[in-house]
């Protein structure tokens, strides 16, 4: 029996793993993923499930829904990319990650097909998912896309419900450099008669939507239109007759009340078509108790670590920034060192352009092939951003540095996904730190 680190270590050497060389591991067909969902036994039409795509926003609202159902009663899984520490936060029932033996049994059994069709780590991955799930009978299975949509490997289910939180500038070598192009990408997770709910209404891709639903014979509700939010001694998120009263205490950034929106819109769509009571508190604690029901981590997270204030967060595009910079005017965040670093296939120099300009930066990068040096990112920062800029050719140096430093309480360490995973694990290492979730 193969070791659970052996069953890794063959997965990162055979397979093409998107998130260490970036679109080199791309595979624009469906027909790999097809063929492991056969060898499988079509494992992807055993369970329920929720579709959800977008450019941001994806993974905070797919946490938020699971959520919600498991406050509900339900036995969720859940199905997110990429992971921060462990492959197996990609496959989760409820908080709890899908299990070591389980992955060595199913790359084992995976052997024939592996060697047959070369499919990339993502392929392979997601057909693991939808495998477990239907062992594990889930009620319902909440599906995050991967990149994309219409030929997204998570685009072979025929889910009860699709949501496409929104649509902005993202991996635009492979999915087109329009907004128009990109929304087409993303709509292509529309099914025939199945419900669709979009985050956000926006004129530039509006229409792209319309002509895709009326194909599929949808009518698609627009969260940001339907649900209505209201700041009084509470705060208020309004769906016809179904008021959720949240505690102004609930901690979340600005940019969550879009993500909490959606998720409240669906999460009523599918119990109301599903024929299920709909309780306003398993809305709530589903919203509070995200975290813990979950275990949904990198989006300003937060914790403590040598009495500095750390926050993680993911933001690594343009619309991510820009919701970025309203959290951390939220939050009145000026004595802030950023820890900052990014991959090569970003549009870099846009990024760079929209950070804050009156905080101060150490560049860095991840530990994977994609990262783009700190030493190459130096001079495109001294463009847009004030002196001191400060650089490490590493993260956990970078993260000595800014511990060390005197003149900032709180950290922030955004750009990059991997960066993040990357910084969690080592203060997770440090042993030291106490942590304040959002």
């Amino acid at each position: 029996m193969k070791t659970y680190q052996d069953t890794l270590d063959f997965l990162y050497a055979q397979l093409p793993m998107f998130s260490r060389i970036g679109s080199a591991a791309y595979k624009k067909d469906l027909t790999n993923t097809l063929a492991l969902c056969d060898f499988f036994n079509h494992p992807q039409h055993k369970f329920k499930s929720i579709h959800i795509g977008g450019t941001n926003g994806k993974g905070s609202t797919t946490n938020y829904l699971a959520s919600m159902f498991i406050e509900a009663g339900m036995k969720v899984g859940i199905y997110t990319s990429p992971h921060l520490i462990d492959f197996r936060e990609r496959i989760k029932i409820g908080s709890e990650m899908i299990p070591e033996d389980f992955v060595i049994e199913f790359i084992e059994k995976s052997k024939p097909i592996i060697e047959k069709i070369q499919p990339s780590f993502f392929e392979l991955t997601v057909v693991m998912a939808f495998e477990y799930f239907a062992r594990e009978k889930v009620d319902l299975a909440i599906i995050e896309v991967g990149l994309g949509g219409r030929l997204d490997s998570t685009n072979v289910i025929l889910p009860e419900l699709t949501v496409i939180t929104n649509v902005s500038f993202d991996h635009m070598n492979m999915l087109g450099n329009t907004i128009a192009e990109i929304a087409s990408e993303k709509a292509g997770i529309m099914k025939e008669s199945i419900p669709c709910i979009i985050g956000e209404s926006n004129a530039s891709y509006d229409s792209i939507f319309a002509s895709k639903a009326n194909q599929c014979n949808v009518k698609p509700l627009y969260a940001s239109d339907e649900v209505q939010v209201k700041m009084a001694d509470e705060i208020e998120f309004i769906y016809k007759d179904i008021v959720v009263k949240l505690d102004k205490k609930t901690a979340f950034p600005p940019y969550q009340i879009k993500n909490i929106k959606t998720s409240i819109l669906a999460y009523i769509l599918y119990q109301s078509v599903s024929n299920r009571t709909i309780i306003n508190e398993n809305i709530v604690k589903g919203i509070e108790c995200r975290t813990e029901n979950t275990g949904f981590l990198g989006r300003w997270t937060k914790l403590i670590i040598n009495d500095k204030n750390i926050i993680l967060e993911s933001a690594h595009n343009e619309a991510g920034i820009e919701e970025l910079k309203k959290a951390i005017r939220a939050e009145n965040l000026k004595d802030t060192l950023v820890v900052f670093g990014c991959v090569r296939d970003k549009d870099v120099n846009t990024v760079i352009s929209l950070l804050p300009k009156d905080l101060d930066y150490v560049l860095s990068q991840a530990d994977i092939p994609r990262a783009m040096p700190a030493a190459e990112l130096t001079p495109l920062f001294t463009q847009y951003c004030k002196p001191p800029i400060f650089s490490c050719e590493d993260l956990p140096s970078a993260l000595e540095f800014a511990l060390e430093s005197k003149e900032h309480k709180t950290i922030l360490v955004t750009g990059s996904i991997f960066l993040v995973g990357e910084a969690l694990g080592l203060v997770k290492d440090k042993g030291k730190s106490s942590f304040s979730f959002i």
